[in-house]
């Protein structure tokens, strides 16, 4: 019977993929016969614009690289403040909203890279026509267009805009052009669930754009505020994880992603033809990094991608994610690579915090959610005291010594009980996103584990071998990218921290 659900549940999966697809291309079909009417309605009876020069659609020969431009004649719209008064600026940007007052004045808002700044378009002899005016209220939203005027302060504070000052636009261009009417709108998907509430409380209904929905138009969803701030959240985690490490020694490495055995063990694993021969994308990048130890490397770290075949429907999990992984020699004891764990994870917490304040508040604005507590000196505890974490005032902390069990087959045991092993979990709001642990240099207890955990040691025997030529004691800790962005944000689902997510039923965009 769950067969037959599963095949079913496939099935219906298929045809609503296929539904989908038809309906986009109804709509680009439609929408292109609404942009061939536009322009010949323009086309026809329109007056003759001596000042045409200064607005209109940029032909495509004029956008393949015609002509070299001295990039110190453009602004970006994040630096346009007072002390530009009366000074001509170039900028280029977004058409956010567009809105006419009368025949003679039109607003458009342009953002770039979230910064927003209102331009005036007026008539005025000699520089500016009804004809421009027009065809700037006829813009499309989010088109791309280039903006040439003077930079103004106006009497009253602007609502609606980060930048406190207008531009008297000269000239403007349209780059490239949006679709009249776009699958979603950036303000729809830049609400947050209490301005909905409060919406529906009052007897309004606003749109609630769902995820499915979001991921399927992911190009425009990118775009809203909190957007913007999770991806430059997480380009700050991974520039901040790799300089950490550099500063502590580490070396940087790029390990193989086709494999012929499993790095992890299981069954989740992506399998392939590769030539002939069996082999399977890998799980995490842990068997090479150790064998990089084993070849003198003493201190490495990647970033790169993983792969995991697991069929989990959770919030937390996705079948492709950013690996950050670690991997160090060791002196005495696995307490050394909880060492760097901490050191690492404050140091980045704490440039998050001061480094990232505008970027996290627009976050927050759509979706609330509350600083994350971590103390100086990250708490560490054994698992048996794990549930004592909540006594410490901090949601981040270091669960070690875990039972073998449930432990990859590389993890070393504890030298006084084997039910435990030397390893780590830390976890942030209450969820895992660390594992590490010391693992096993020994080769005859590696084979040894490895079988005992139901692997064939006939794929992984270059692996094995690494360890007899003579490996030094090491460990390390791999995390998720996408669930570090994820947990310290406060997030509901690890796909808002993906760009392009994949989970067993995304495969597209």
């Amino acid at each position: 019977m769950e067969l037959v659900d599963e095949e079913s549940s496939k099935s219906v999966s298929k045809k609503a993929a296929k539904k989908e697809a038809a309906k986009q291309e109804k709509s680009r079909r439609r929408q292109e016969a609404a942009l061939a009417s536009a322009a010949a309605s323009l086309a026809i009876g329109e007056e003759e614009d001596p000042l045409a020069v200064n607005y209109g659609n940029v032909p495509l020969y004029e956008l393949q690289s015609k002509e070299e431009t001295d990039l110190s004649e453009w602004t970006r719209v994040g630096d346009l403040s007072e002390g530009l008064k009366d000074k001509k600026v170039l900028i280029t940007g977004r058409a956010q909203t567009t809105r006419a007052v009368g025949k003679n004045m039109a607003f458009v808002v342009v953002r770039q890279k979230g910064f927003t700044v209102q331009c005036v378009v007026t008539v005025q002899p000699d520089l500016v026509s009804r004809q421009m005016v027009k065809f700037v209220a006829g813009l499309s939203r989010e088109s791309i267009i280039d903006v040439q005027g003077l930079v103004s302060v106006p009497s009253m504070p602007i609502k609606g805009t980060t930048q406190q000052v207008e531009v008297q636009v000269r000239k403007l261009h349209c780059i490239s052009k949006a679709m009249p009417t776009l699958p979603i709108n950036i303000e729809d998907a830049a609400r947050s669930e209490k301005e909905i509430e409060e919406a529906l409380q009052a007897g309004e209904q606003l749109v609630r754009v769902n995820q499915d929905t979001r991921l399927n138009y992911r190009v425009l969803d990118m775009r809203t505020p909190a957007n913007q701030g999770i991806f430059r959240i997480q380009h700050e985690v991974g520039s901040i994880f790799r300089k950490f490490l550099q500063s502590e020694g580490f070396e940087e490495i790029h390990t193989p992603k086709l494999i012929a055995g499993t790095s992890e063990g299981g069954s989740a694993v992506f399998k392939l033809d590769y030539k002939g021969q069996p082999a399977c994308l890998a799980q995490s990048p842990q068997l090479h990094k150790q064998m990089a130890i084993c070849g003198d490397k003493e201190r490495v770290f990647e970033v790169g991608p993983v792969f995991r075949a697991e069929d989990s429907y959770t919030h937390r999990h996705l079948c492709e994610f950013v690996g950050l992984d670690v991997e160090m020699e060791i002196k005495k004891h696995y307490s050394e690579v909880m060492d760097i764990v901490d050191r690492l994870f404050v140091t980045m917490f704490d440039h998050l915090n001061e480094k990232c304040k505008k970027e996290l508040d627009a976050v927050r604005r759509q979706y609330p959610f509350e600083p994350l507590k971590y103390l100086r000196k990250t708490l560490r505890l054994r698992f048996e005291e794990g549930f004592k974490c909540s006594r410490y005032g901090t949601i981040f902390y270091i669960l070690h010594r875990c039972p073998l069990a449930v432990r990859p087959f590389y993890t070393m045991p504890c030298y006084d009980d084997a039910k435990y092993s030397n390893s780590l979990d830390v976890f942030i709001r209450g969820e895992e996103i660390i594992s590490g642990a010391q693992r096993v240099h020994v080769p005859e207890l590696l084979e040894e584990r490895a079988k005992a955990c139901g692997i064939d040691v006939n794929t992984i025997t270059t692996y094995i071998d690494s360890f007899r030529y003579g490996a030094p004691p090491h460990g390390g800790f791999g995390v998720g990218l996408e669930r570090v962005v994820m947990l310290f944000c406060g997030l509901n689902n690890i796909r808002k921290t993906s760009l392009f997510p994949r989970d067993p039923l995304r495969l597209a965009p």
